[in-house]
C-alpha cells in the first residue's frame, strides 16, 4: 500500500467526516478481518458518538468505492480488509474462526496453468481453504 485509506478516499473525492475517518483509522490498523460489530467497536473506543449505522454505512460506501473487500468465511459474519493490499490467500480455522493469511508461489503458478489449460488468461482470483488443526501423530 502506497497510500493511506484515508488518502485514497480523499483522492476518489468522498467526503472524509471525522468520524469516516476514525473508521478509516481502524481500518488501516488493523491485522485481522473485522466485522462491522468488531469495527464499530473499535472505532466507539476513538469516538463514542459513532453509530453502528454510521460503520455500516461508511463500509459500504468504501466497499462499494473499491477501497475495502468483504469477505464471507463460512460463519454469517461479512468480514473487511483493505482492498489495496498484496495478494494473498486464506485459511480458515473452523473452530476458532481464525482467518490466516499465506502466499503459496506454487499455489499461484498452479493457478495460472489451470486457467492456460482452460483456455483462460486468469485475472484475479480468491482462494479459501477451510480446515480443522491436525493432532499430533
Amino acid at each position: 500500500m502506497t497510500q493511506t485509506l484515508t488518502e485514497r478516499s480523499a483522492a476518489m473525492g468522498l467526503r472524509m467526516t471525522g468520524q469516516r475517518r476514525v473508521i478509516a483509522q481502524v481500518l488501516e490498523e488493523a491485522d485481522d478481518h473485522p466485522d462491522v460489530e468488531e469495527l464499530h467497536a473499535r472505532a466507539s473506543a476513538i469516538d463514542a458518538g459513532i453509530s453502528i449505522a454510521t460503520v455500516y454505512r461508511t463500509v459500504k460506501l468504501f466497499e462499494e468505492s473499491g477501497l475495502l473487500e468483504r469477505h464471507e468465511f463460512g460463519d454469517g459474519r461479512s468480514r473487511y480488509e483493505d482492498a489495496d493490499r498484496d495478494h494473498h490467500d486464506h485459511l480458515i480455522d473452523m473452530q476458532t474462526g481464525e482467518v490466516i493469511e499465506f502466499i503459496d508461489p506454487e499455489i499461484e503458478v498452479l493457478q495460472e496453468k489451470i486457467a492456460k489449460r482452460l483456455g483462460y488468461t486468469l485475472k484475479d482470483h480468491r482462494l479459501e481453504l477451510y480446515g480443522v488443526k491436525a493432532k499430533p501423530e
